[in-house]
């Protein structure tokens, strides 16, 4: 495994077989599909569930509110971790929705590379492109999986093609697929020359694998039908004449991806998908943070707070925060310092999730992703450490693009509703405002499924029923500036000013004029439509 600084030591053997990763993609490019066959290989789930699935019978796992079931999309990201081989993955899965797409942002803040799911027909699409700027702002590493194949897909070089042009980063081919749609027979592993050939009968069953000698093996002509192995022939002798070699430094650092064919719903190429991560995904990798880095073998442990998920278990009224350790070897029951509040807090109870199942986690090594049920004191972007006044930076807050004002049902229940609007605030999915002027809540979210989401767990989780309104305002921007600037603007400009969960002050705005008028009149304001979420 290739290290990207030379001079940094070498990690301790624990931290050195982690592999974090998230799985990004189009909504339905069958990405929820491939994290629960990554779980039936890891040994952690017997049978894989399917996201539209008939009655209860499989479910997929990792979905686990009720909306994600009705609909079969992905709202919310959910971590698994698991072993493979010598591997412990840890695998964070993100909605591709795009309404959740700062979700999404701020999970890719806690994994070290990104799997990237392409539908076989369809290509790269808008949330794909929009999901890789994110990885490349963050230079992570990315290995990609063609899905599927079994189904009528566009030509193999098409889609190469169109990766290298839209995404701007050179493809390599790990496997070719033999056939398309019905005629797909399997993959020819070009890393391995191993052929592969998927068995349609059973979809939980491992494909078989047949070793072989270069493309001239007589066992080839045994498995694939004449025309379909001319066609191979050719096609992977172009390849690889015009298109790059493997090379492991440019894969870690993000200018290459490895493309690896499929069909995850046939438990097909998975497992070569899954090999390649163990090989050329990166290690636990050094976190950025204010005033150093935090290297992932210091003897030290920290982690910072990507998500906050409340209401994991409806019946307990909890909260989790989904902690990534960036340094040391956590033991159950350690007492951590709360970076923002200076208190110490003792972990007593830190969980490990395996989808909606978890269990009480003993130990945990810088790269893993624990959960920490807490009353409300962790958020997004907290740090904990063992003493040091560390703060992870990097943890971004988008201004949101619709805007409600939100009212309880009955009227006797405002100062409920206000409760769970900032819970869901604090857990990042959706932005409270509370206006200077008037009474009630205005809420924002990037996009207008999560009004959806957040009217049905209010009513499902605190039983209030809500109604959300039109507001007359179509954007939010966090004001900063000198606290005597700050202050004569607010006072100038009351009917426009809110503040947010923490307190910090807010203009909401009708125009794209209202915007341009400030920033002539006041010079020494700053309007901006994002916030780093540090404390």
């Amino acid at each position: 495994m290739l290290d990207t600084a030379h001079n940094r030591p070498d990690l301790p053997p624990e931290i050195a077989r982690r592999r974090t990763f998230a799985i990004i993609s189009h909504p339905d490019a069958g990405k929820t599909t491939l994290t629960e066959k990554f779980l039936l290989y890891g040994g952690a789930i017997q049978m894989a569930g399917q996201v539209r699935a008939k009655g209860e019978a499989r479910r997929t796992r990792s979905d686990y509110m009720q909306m994600e079931k009705d609909r079969g999309i992905s709202v919310s990201a959910s971590a698994m971790s698991f072993d493979f081989n010598n591997f412990r993955f840890n695998l964070v899965d993100t909605p591709g929705h795009s309404d959740f797409s700062e979700d999404t942002y701020r999970t890719l803040t806690a994994v070290d590379a990104a799997v990237m799911v392409i539908d076989g027909a369809k290509g790269v699409e808008s949330q794909t492109r929009k999901l890789f700027e994110v990885c490349r702002l963050r230079d992570l590493p990315i290995l990609t999986f063609c899905n599927k194949m079994d189904r009528e897909s566009r030509d193999t070089f098409e889609i190469i093609d169109e990766i290298q042009e839209n995404l701007a980063i050179d493809v390599t081919p790990a496997s070719w697929p033999i056939g398309v749609g019905r005629d797909f027979l399997g993959c020819y592993d070009m890393l391995n020359d191993r052929l592969e050939l998927m068995d349609r009968a059973d979809r939980n069953k491992v494909a078989e694998s047949i070793k072989i000698e270069g493309l001239d093996d007589p066992k080839l002509a045994e498995n694939i039908p004449a025309h379909l192995l001319e066609q191979l022939r050719e096609e992977v002798e172009m390849a690889r004449e015009l298109l790059p070699t493997l090379n492991p430094q440019s894969v870690l650092e993000g200018h290459m991806t490895p493309i690896w064919f499929g069909s995850a719903i046939n438990s097909f190429g998975v497992k070569e998908l899954m090999d390649g991560i163990g090989a050329y995904g990166p290690e636990p990798q050094p976190q950025s943070a204010s005033p150093r880095q935090i290297s992932p073998e210091e003897k030290k442990v920290s982690g910072f707070v990507f998500k906050v998920q409340a209401n994991m278990d409806p019946k307990h009224r909890d909260r989790v925060a989904f902690v990534r350790m960036a340094s040391g070897h956590f033991k159950r029951g350690m007492k951590l310092t709360h970076v923002r509040t200076k208190k110490p807090m003792a972990v007593s109870n830190p969980v490990l999730f395996l989808a909606s199942d978890r269990e009480l986690a003993d130990e945990a090594w810088a790269g893993d992703i624990i959960g920490i049920p807490n009353h409300g004191q962790l958020r997004i972007g907290d740090t904990l450490t063992e003493g040091e006044a560390l703060r992870v930076s990097g943890i971004p807050s988008f201004a949101p693009e619709l805007l409600q004002s939100a009212r309880a049902g009955d009227p006797m229940k405002a100062k409920h509703l206000e409760k769970a609007l900032m819970q869901f605030a604090e857990e990042g999915a959706a932005k409270v405002f509370k206006p200077a002027f008037g009474s009630g809540f205005i809420v924002g979210v990037v996009g207008a499924l999560q009004f959806e989401v957040l009217g049905s767990r209010i009513e499902m989780e605190y039983g209030l029923p809500v109604r959300f309104e039109a507001s007359q305002f179509t954007s939010a921007r966090w004001v900063t500036g000198e606290k005597a600037a700050v202050e004569k603007f607010t006072e100038a400009n009351k009917q426009h000013i809110s503040h947010d969960h923490d307190g910090d002050v807010v203009y909401l705005t009708r125009l794209q004029w209202d915007i341009d008028r400030v920033e002539r009149d006041y010079p020494d304001i700053t309007l901006s439509a994002t916030k780093e979420m540090m404390v």
